[in-house]
């Protein structure tokens, strides 16, 4: 097999959605097509911590997009490579799946109480890929993620604004490794609030625009030859998925640590198979298997030695064009589909469990924010079951 001749890896990270949600009727991939329509912007946040995931099978909400909402990520997949088979880490929210992504690791299974704002309780001593890359004399850079900010020997260091990565891509200068996050309004995670969605938060079409726009930008800066793209989303999203996830770890109390739910991942990069659909096992920590033996470093965790590297995805011996999809007009708020018990009944047991989960909290904030969120839920129902 020739050489690999990847010496840029660049890891966009995307928020909230599963596998069923964006590729459910993409043809030749192993996808649920039965499920409703689901609004863009989505009407509301599903919760997806760990105890929602635990109870998925009644509250996980079933709806998804077509190609007509994201046909980029469409058009990748049709070009590229699209892995059907891919995993997250941990069965549970945002957090612990970042920290996977970059350490291999999470001594989590929910976020923590301090969310996005770090705190020192929320911080860690964790082995890393940055880590191993520096000891290589390879370089990284961190584009707008938060979790970095979660492990201390990373915390405050090559980290820089989202925007600057189409700035450094695009002047052709980008580091070794890089770790790619939207601003929230484009990170494709749901509205947080009516506002929001009036706003045009969390709509799927400008979010997908946005990683548009670094494709092309990477292409522009003359990096296309030598680097390999990676779209994924960090965790389920509270939405459902047909496949159930093989059970590899378990949490203390015994409940499933790893795996959680599928998630798409795009590998875009010209040595990448062309209309390709893996169904290799993997998970986030296949990324950095990825890089670990693209440039010889030394395992970063078991986790991340035991898993597989994206091999069956790149065939080094062709190289692929630069894809020239561009971004998609995006629409106005979208309803709804029509009424549907099941979405109805699924938004009823996320309040359901949203007000239990505020009866057991201590803390007021945890509190206030489980409430506000039934609170949202019990609008969606108003919504789903108005008379269209």
């Amino acid at each position: 097999m020739p050489a690999s001749p990847i010496e840029h890896v660049v890891i966009i990270v995307k928020e909230n959605h599963g596998f069923d949600t964006y590729f459910g009727k993409f043809p030749g991939a192993a996808g649920d097509p039965t499920l409703p329509a689901a609004a863009n912007p989505p009407t509301a946040d599903p919760s997806h911590t760990h105890k929602a995931w635990l109870k998925r099978a009644t509250g996980a909400v079933r709806e998804q997009y077509a190609e007509a909402d994201i046909p980029a990520y469409w058009a990748y997949a049709r070009q590229f490579t699209l892995c059907d088979n891919y995993f997250t880490d941990v069965a549970g929210p945002s957090t612990p799946n970042h920290l996977m992504l970059i350490t291999g690791d999470s001594p989590i299974v929910e976020n923590p109480s301090g969310g996005y704002r770090v705190t020192p309780a929320d911080t860690y001593d964790l082995p890393s890929l940055p880590a191993q890359l520096e000891a290589a004399g390879l370089t990284w850079g961190n584009y707008g993620g938060y979790a970095f900010a979660n492990v201390k020997a990373l915390s405050g260091r090559n980290t820089y604004s989202s925007d600057q990565f189409a700035k450094d891509a695009g002047a052709g200068k980008l580091p070794t490794v890089s770790w790619v996050y939207a601003d929230h309004a484009l990170s494709e995670h749901p509205p947080e609030s009516a506002a929001e969605r009036t706003a045009g938060i969390g709509n799927v079409t400008a979010g997908m625009n946005w990683t548009v726009a670094q494709v092309q930008a990477i292409v522009a800066g003359g990096l296309w030859p030598k680097v390999a793209i990676f779209i994924t989303w960090d965790d389920w999203g509270g939405w459902a998925d047909h496949v159930v996830p093989p059970e590899v770890e378990t949490w203390s109390d015994g409940s499933q640590f790893r795996y959680g739910n599928r998630v798409p991942c795009l590998v875009v990069s010209p040595r990448a198979k062309a209309g390709h659909v893996s169904t290799t096992l993997r998970s986030h920590v296949s990324l950095l298997r990825f890089c670990e033996a693209t440039f010889g470093l030394p395992a970063v965790t078991p986790r991340t030695a035991a898993a597989d590297d994206m091999g069956d995805c790149f065939d080094y011996a062709n190289a692929i064009a630069p894809p020239t999809v561009g971004p998609a007009p995006v629409k106005q708020p979208t309803k709804p589909a029509a009424p549907d018990l099941s979405s109805i009944r699924a938004a009823a047991a996320r309040a359901e469990a949203r007000v239990a989960a505020a009866q057991a909290a201590t803390d007021p904030k945890v509190v206030a924010q489980q409430l506000r969120y039934a609170a949202q839920d019990l609008a969606t129902i108003t919504k789903l079951a108005a008379p269209s």
